[in-house]
């Protein structure tokens, strides 16, 4: 089964190889996108009655959040006290904006219905950000420099990876700790064992620059490959380069 949707400003795109799941496929694929629309509407801060939104104004009270909007916040904070600010949900000029711990969450949450339906080998991937059930699995990491060609392909079974980078929406992502763009690195992957780690790990570790590369490679669980500003390759000894021959994605 193999089914691609525009969600939250970006293609996401489900393949299950299961034999035998195509009967109850359908129904779990409506699911894992109704779920996702379901977060773009609550938590985008680009809709102005979203949760989000709502909160950001003041319209919300801590006391007013569901329990998901609650739990992203919290990962937030997370970051940002691990980061020593310069991952931060929480910009001056720009809002609350938790979408770099939104994706990551919202696509882990919806991997989980898929293998609660029934799904054991299957691979959702959003805008580039991929879990892997089953496997293994061949995904590919674009170039930070060059759209047309890879600069890794990875081997994952039963993970999930992230890449946050400069390519698609230029220098986006900003250390906290000074207000600038970013731009110690061109990209940064990390495979960790949910997408909500990868993600949030992969976006907070670019914020901080060079130095991030260590931090996230210092977390349990998270391999790491990155490509500097002099453009210098760095990966941790464990990162899963994918060996000749695997069935690709």
């Amino acid at each position: 089964m193999h089914r691609v949707e525009h969600v939250m400003g970006f293609p996401v795109s489900l393949r299950v190889d299961d034999e035998g799941f195509a009967e109850r496929g359908a129904e779990a694929a409506d699911a894992v996108f109704a779920w996702l629309n379901e977060v773009d509407a609550r938590f985008s801060p680009f809709k102005e009655d979203s949760e989000v939104s709502r909160l950001g104004r003041g319209e919300l009270s801590p006391a007013d959040l569901g329990a998901d909007l609650r739990e992203v916040l919290d990962l937030c904070e997370h970051y940002r006290l691990a980061t020593g600010g310069a991952f931060d949900a929480r910009l001056p000029g720009r809002g609350l904006d938790p979408c770099a711990v939104v994706k990551g969450w919202s696509v882990q949450r919806a991997a989980e219905l898929l293998t609660a339906a029934g799904a054991r080998r299957f691979c959702l991937n959003a805008g580039g950000d991929v879990v892997a059930a089953g496997g293994p699995w061949r995904v590919g990491v674009r170039h930070p420099e060059h759209a047309d060609k890879l600069c890794t392909v990875l081997e994952l079974t039963d993970a999930a990876v992230a890449t946050s980078a400069r390519y698609e929406r230029g220098d986006h992502i900003i250390d906290g700790r000074t207000g600038r763009p970013a731009t110690g690195l061109l990209s940064l992957t990390v495979v960790a064992a949910t997408l909500t780690e990868a993600d949030a790990v992969a976006t907070a570790a670019f914020a901080m620059g060079a130095e991030g590369v260590d931090w996230a490679a210092s977390l349990d669980g998270c391999e790491v490959f990155a490509v500097d500003a002099d453009r210098q390759v760095l990966r941790t000894p464990g990162f899963p380069t994918a060996r000749a021959g695997t069935a690709a994605a």
